[in-house]
């Protein structure tokens, strides 16, 4: 009696152990492919800044840090790629062996097989959004950092901002906290203007902009200007550090925290913050991204391909996967050119892909 309960024991384990063993195995290959991917994006980021060496300190060295902190970001980037990739010669790999044949003889399904497949997906999503929200950003601003250190930002720092009625341009920003040659314009309810502060220099200390050197003007009703000049003057708004960081970062290097505080920020002054709306549900829906990626590699185990080589099965993988990137990617844009709803525009393409995922599964079982 002891040994048949031993012996149903194991055979109700055993779909567990064959679960595991998938999800070890997918997310084994997949990692061999996010080095193999990434060590190519890094290359690419290496040749392409590489003409930057030379220049106003910029040195290998630098060249060197900068791409090493980018990769976070190029593996976020390359994330859903690396899922497809990953999953579809995973399973290539246990249907070209026979392991597949032998796992549903056993009675493992081919639905416990698209679970396995979608569990490994999703800690693939998991690991996908803790790099793209919180190690990308960090590694995006240490190496901003560097190049603003080594070159000279004066040709791209210039950036418009408005805080309530006022209207901020910064001609030179040489850190988050710290500018050169601010002007603050100063607009009625009916935006007549009605004061410019222009200031040498602005600091951010204490909770608000030390000015120096400032020269202030006034307009009256008639249509006059009164000036005066300032050693010092002191602006309190609503413009921080923080949000002068978000603004100048590219929106792909932004956290969802911070895509959430800037797009706040450009909704309260009336700014349009359609760009930064659609990469914060972009972001969201990303790790489902990933998901769907791989989900969509299980039929092909139980199809013709299965009995194709590891080359055949990386072609495809690489195929489908710059297909749904540039459709992602053409969605955002047409989603921000002609107004789209931001959860449709970042996340149809995504929506779509499961569905076909789910249905080829569906028909394969």
């Amino acid at each position: 009696m002891g040994r048949k309960q031993s012996k149903s024991a194991k055979v109700r384990a055993m779909p567990r152990l064959l679960t595991v063993y998938i999800i070890r195995h997918i997310l084994g290959i997949t990692a061999v492919v996010a080095l193999a991917m990434l060590a190519i994006q890094s290359f690419i980021t290496l040749v392409t800044d590489a003409d930057e060496t030379g220049k106003n300190g910029f040195g290998v060295l630098q060249l060197v840090q900068t791409t090493l902190l980018q990769m976070p970001s190029g593996l976020a980037l390359l994330m859903p790629i690396v899922s497809m990739i990953g999953a579809l010669m995973g399973l290539g790999m246990l249907a070209g062996q026979s392991e597949l044949t032998a796992m549903r003889a056993a009675g493992l399904s081919n639905t416990r097989i698209a679970l396995a497949t979608l569990f490994a997906g999703a800690l693939l999503g998991g690991i996908g959004w803790v790099v793209s929200d919180a190690v990308a950003p960090q590694g995006e601003r240490l190496a901003a950092a560097i190049k603003s250190g080594s070159n000279d930002a004066s040709g791209a720092a210039m950036v418009w901002l408005r805080d309530g009625d006022e209207v901020l341009r910064i001609r030179r920003l040489v850190t988050e906290d710290r500018a050169e040659a601010v002007e603050i314009y100063s607009l009625d309810t009916t935006l007549k203007l009605q004061k410019v502060l222009a200031a040498a220099r602005a600091q951010y200390l204490d909770g608000g902009w030390q000015l120096e050197d400032v020269r202030e003007t006034h307009f009256t009703a008639e249509g006059h200007a009164q000036t005066s000049h300032h050693a010092t003057a002191r602006w309190s708004g609503t413009v921080t550090p923080n949000v002068l960081r978000l603004y100048l970062l590219e929106a792909d290097a932004i956290s969802v925290a911070g895509l959430s505080r800037l797009i706040d920020y450009l909704d309260t002054n009336q700014l349009d913050a359609a760009k930064y709306r659609l990469q914060f549900w972009h972001k969201l829906i990303e790790p489902l991204t990933v998901i769907a990626m791989a989900l969509f590699a299980v039929p092909f185990a139980f199809g013709s391909l299965r009995d194709s080589g590891a080359g055949q099965r990386l072609l495809l993988g690489i195929l489908l996967g710059v297909g749904f990137y540039v459709v992602n990617r053409v969605s955002l844009s047409l989603g921000q050119i002609y107004g789209w709803n931001a959860i449709l525009a970042a996340g149809g393409p995504t929506a779509v892909w499961a569905a076909i995922a789910a249905f080829r599964i569906q028909r394969a079982n």
